[in-house]
């Protein structure tokens, strides 16, 4: 095997030596982890250079250096100093306040307690304080604290199982064994008196490899490989308790290579890891989706099935003419629910023609699979030995038929014990066939109870088929409902049968015999032999499971694919599942041709993808109506420097593209390759730990919170509860934070340039002398206080359109997606705008004042005369100007505008009186007395931003009426029944552009050639057995008997052993 390479061929300097018993001599990496940013000692450092390394903060700080000396800047001291001291403070507050949290986190993970053996006894201690060669005792249920070698453990064939979910997101149970040389190793003596040590490879990130020794005093090395090696964050489940040495520890464990993050429980509360608000939400272009957990429930529920040609199931009340008709229509979906049929046991009890197959076929249901029962008080727990207890396919066609009266009782290793009717029949176990990718079936060859040999068989449809016999029946009738099946997205296995002869028998199992003693080409010697005896099967009928989907998954991605959002699933989940879900919920139509890349070298791969590329010709990059489905396997070469372009072209091409068989790191790898070379904004959703890595590499990442912890939740931007949540986070929060954020900071730039260019324009009239014509205090308060509250009102209120309307023309989405309200166009645009205001702002005032004017009293006016004018204008022409970029008013916006106003109204009044009681300003004083009594001053406070304004209004009302789009159509449509008017007009306007904007640029129709492009619909056969396996399935089921006590079964395994 692959991992029994040797150490030589590995980098010899990354070779690990762990000494057995001997802790002084392992001086390894403590297992203790720091997710934080900061520590007490480094937060002000840090902070302070993460804040200038920004290019805003870095200016605003150089601007205020500048300040600090007399002869170089005409404003105060202070003018910018104070807003950015008050902004540093704040925002180090929200940072202490989110480390903190981070700190807390690590300390749960931490301070979390485990079993080990130090000084020959058995002591709790905390996960920190767990070293390199620690013996470690787990318990089932408990999470492992750190990568070891598993050494013992309390099940038969000294194996465990494990949930290895938070690192590949398979929920199906993973088998691990220990060595045969340490099984017997159980009691604090046996593990003391352990003496050798254990080379291996250093610290890496790949989950599926470990090369390592075991060298044992007295003994021969033996080798130990991935088999035997249990990771952090995976959970003991299935098993009472097992032993295993250190071998990796904190973040050089496999779990936290390149990641920087920790795992929870269920019972843990999500929290935010960053308040900071993001504009690209609405603007994601792609979005890569995990399948497990994500779209899906975790849920396997036995839904329907036909026997002898007749349909049971929650909609058996249709006619066969009804079901052709279904099967040849768009994909439909059912409500969830258990199966439900009495007709099926009505058929069984009362002597319809087909009893003797439905008795057949929920017998074979019962005796062909893998599933091992437990008992619990009177119930029976079913946990299949794939195995993953009752989320699996063979274990819910299993508790299926034990709701039918068909219950499985008792596995022994010779034989199964079902149930029917009150009755018990015990099948002696004569063979088990095995599943595998390639068979796509298993079979159990039994001795009936009443002495007679039969073959049962389960599997695809297309492997079942054509091994029938010409005397098989119902095939075309079971075959529609196949594709019946496979319209409404259920995972299907065809069942069959054949009897057999002693003779036949005999001749067989002298083959089988041989088959299995080959050295080379094992398995392949073994399923050439089984395809000799699997032949001339008799139809019985065909299953049909759901993996079940979390609710609103179709519609939700409907509506996205109708956004102009392209969906990318990327899945550790086999091919054949992770398609049935793509078609379950209608990432893939039954239209859509599919590219199926399934290849196993550099070479075939970079000739399949070139030929792909030049069947498309010039509609290759752009967006057609396919789907590309590749495994992991051909990734791996797809993703070479080579092809990689090749390839993505390639992806880009297809509407929709599904990898299957995925690790955690070729996740990541596909978020940056799209988010390098294509330019376009990525969004990556997930629920568990493999899918931390392409959440954190994408430009948003969201975390569901479902039942693989908090790992993506508390790696991610948002965390939500349902994928259908995506819908409203996209189409509703992201275009609304999009415009408030793209309104805001155009506002800001606006308004900033209007006051300061007001000071260029100063400098033509003062001959460039460094005069302001603003008082200090009042040009530091602009920001801060006077023109603060509109950017507020924009930034949190603003609205484009309701969100009802949002969610009805999912369209609207485009705006904010091609950056139509902001880009390069708009913002220069938006600063000629505000050129503009500030000439019109400054010369006004200027030529009324022109030819100055003596006041009451006897006063002359002054340069900050005029600049108290105009300063007073630009508050109320900005605030203005914010009320005319508003779209949804509100009081807010009301308080935020007018309130504006008024603030520097009255500041204006306070500040003219404050000297000489409070010493600043002086030049300030007694200026309200003389501005406010001026008539100038008021026919300017209406004429000058009356006439900055016009302007605005005049372009506004030219674009929306020659230029007018869905958003203005719908807005009005809004208004129209807001006001009460009858909106039947505006509704068709609307509709008419809506239907305008989905055919400006639909998917590229493709002609191509039937025999490289499916577009037949896969009936998704239902399997979950784990292939290559560290012992086989034969061997793990043989090993159980559940006529037995758990602590029997643990002493006879034991005894076994020993004779052994």
């Amino acid at each position: 095997m692959g991992w029994q390479q040797s150490l030589q061929e590995s980098d010899a300097s990354k070779v690990r030596t762990i000494y057995l018993n001997e802790p002084l001599r392992n001086s390894f990496c403590k297992n203790s982890i720091s997710t934080a940013k900061y520590s007490i000692w480094s937060f002000l450092p840090r902070y302070l250079y993460l804040q200038f390394s920004k290019a805003a903060n870095a200016f605003f700080l150089f601007i205020t250096i500048l300040q600090q000396i007399p002869d170089v800047s005409p404003t105060g001291k202070y003018t910018t100093l104070l807003p950015l001291v008050i902004i540093l403070m704040v925002s180090g507050i929200k940072e202490i306040v989110e480390d903190y949290k981070r700190h807390m986190a690590d300390k749960l993970v931490n301070t979390k307690t485990v079993i080990v053996l130090r000084e020959n006894t058995w002591k709790t201690i905390m996960w920190k304080e767990v070293n390199v060669g620690d013996i470690v005792k787990a318990s089932n249920g408990q999470f492992l604290p750190a990568d070891m070698v598993l050494i013992s453990s309390s099940e038969p064939q000294v194996t465990c199982y494990v949930a290895t979910s938070n690192l590949d997101g398979e929920t199906n149970l993973k088998i691990r064994q220990a060595l045969s040389e340490t099984s017997e190793m159980q009691t604090e003596k046996q593990l003391s008196s352990l003496s050798g040590k254990i080379e291996c490879e250093g610290p890496n990130r790949h989950f599926n490899t470990f090369v390592g020794t075991l060298y044992l005093n007295d003994k021969s090395p033996v080798p130990i490989g991935p088999d035997q090696v249990l990771l952090r964050g995976t959970q003991l489940k299935n098993t009472q308790w097992i032993l295993g040495i250190v071998v990796y520890t904190g973040f050089e464990t496999k779990f936290m290579q390149d990641e920087d993050m920790h795992y929870r429980r269920n019972d843990v509360y999500a929290m935010a890891r960053t308040s900071n608000l993001n504009e690209e939400l609405g603007q994601v272009k792609y979005l890569f989706s995990d399948k497990t957990g994500t779209l899906t429930c975790n849920i396997m529920t036995f839904k329907k099935c036909t026997i002898a040609g007749i349909i049971y199931g929650n909609q058996s009340e249709k006619s066969d003419t009804d079901i052709r008709k279904l099967s040849l229509s768009p994909s439909v979906i059912t409500e969830s629910c258990e199966f439900n049929d009495p007709r099926l046991l009505y058929n069984f009890e009362n002597g319809h023609p087909t009893k003797d197959y439905i008795k057949e076929f929920l017998t074979l249901l019962c005796v062909c699979h893998t599933v091992v029962p437990e008992r619990d008080g009177n119930n029976i727990i079913y946990q299949a030995s794939s195995p993953d207890f009752l989320l699996t396919d063979e274990a819910a066609l299993v508790k299926g038929m034990k709701n039918l009266g068909f219950v499985f009782t008792a596995r022994t290793p010779t034989s199964v014990t079902i149930e029917v009717m009150g009755e018990n029949f015990t099948f002696e176990i004569l063979n088990i066939l095995e599943f595998s990718s390639n068979r796509k079936r298993m079979s159990v060859i039994v001795r009936t109870p009443t002495g007679n040999l039969r073959l049962y068989c389960k599997g695809a449809d297309t492997v079942i088929y054509e091994r029938l016999s010409e005397d098989s029946r119902f095939m075309k009738e079971t075959l529609t409902h196949l594709e019946y099946f496979a319209k409404e997205g259920l995972r299907t296995l065809c069942v069959a049968y054949a009897d057999l002869s002693e003779e036949e028998y005999q001749q067989w199992l002298t083959q089988y015999r041989k088959a299995s003693t080959v050295i080379q080409n094992r398995m392949q010697s073994l399923e050439e032999c089984y395809e000799y005896i699997e032949k001339k099967f008799l139809l019985l009928g065909a299953t049909a499971i759901e993996d079940r989907l979390q609710a609103r998954v179709p519609e939700t991605i409907t509506t996205l694919l109708k956004a102009n959002i392209r969906i990318w699933v990327l899945t550790g989940d086999k091919q054949e599942t992770a398609i049935n879900i793509a078609y379950s919920c209608k990432l893939i139509s039954a239209h859509m041709f599919r590219i199926q890349l399934n290849l196993n070298s550099l070479e075939a791969t970079q000739q399949a993808i070139t030929w792909h590329c030049e069947a498309l010709g010039t509609q290759l990059s752009k967006e057609n109506d396919l789907a590309l489905i590749i495994d992991g396997e051909t990734l791996k070469y797809a993703l070479h420097s080579e092809i990689k372009r090749s390839f993505l072209n390639l992806a880009l091409s297809c509407r929709a593209v599904l990898c299957c068989r995925l690790s955690p790191l070729q996740k990541a790898e596909i978020v940056d390759l799209v988010k390098k070379h294509v330019g376009a904004i990525t969004l990556a959703i997930g629920d568990g730990a493999n899918d931390v890595g392409m959440i954190q590499m994408a430009h948003v990442g969201v975390g569901i919170s479902g039942n693989e912890g908090m790992l993506a939740t508390n790696n991610s931007d948002y965390a939500i509860a349902q994928f259908s949540y995506l819908e409203k986070l996209l189409l509703v929060h992201g275009a609304w934070n999009h415009f408030r954020v793209t309104k805001c900071i155009l506002y800001c730039f606006y308004k900033n340039v209007v006051l300061y260019v007001i000071e260029l324009w100063f400098a033509f009239v003062n001959g460039f002398s460094g005069q302001i014509v603003f008082e200090h205090w009042c040009i530091s308060l602009y920001n801060v206080l006077f023109t603060s509250l509109p950017p507020f009102s924009l930034g949190i209120f603003e609205q484009c359109c309701s969100q009802k309307s949002l969610l009805a023309y999912p369209q609207l989405y485009k705006i904010s997606q091609a950056g139509n309200t902001f880009n390069t166009k708009v913002f220069w645009f938006q600063c000629l705008n505000a050129l503009i205001h500030s000439f019109i702002l400054f010369w006004m005032p200027m030529k009324m004042l022109e030819h100055d004017m003596v006041l009451q009293g006897g006063y002359t006016t002054d340069y900050l005369f005029l600049g108290n004018f105009i300063y007073t204008y630009v508050v109320v022409t900005v605030c203005l100007k914010a009320g005319l970029e508003t779209q949804s008013w509100n009081k807010f916006s009301h308080i935020a505008i007018w309130g504006s106003i008024i603030i520097w109204l009255v500041f204006f009044a306070i500040y003219s009186f404050v000297w000489p009681t409070i010493p600043i300003a002086p030049e300030m004083a007694g200026q309200v007395k003389m501005v406010l009594v001026c008539p100038y001053f008021w026919l300017g406070f209406f004429i000058v931003p009356i006439v900055c304004l016009t302007l605005n209004l005049i372009w506004k009302s030219i674009r929306n009426t020659c230029k007018r789009t869905l958003l203005e159509e719908v807005r009005e449509m809004e208004s129209s029944r807001a006001q009460k008017f009858h909106p039947t007009i505006f509704r068709k306007r609307v509709e008419a552009k809506k239907v305008q904007m989905i055919f400006a640029t639909p998917p590229h129709e493709v002609v191509l050639q039937s025999e490289s492009f499916d577009q037949s619909i896969p009936r998704g056969y239902a399997f979950s057995q784990v292939e290559q396996a560290v012992i086989t399935q034969e061997e793990l089921i043989r090993s159980y008997n559940t006529t037995k006590s758990k602590q029997d079964k643990v002493t006879m395994d034991s005894s076994h052993s020993r004779q052994k």
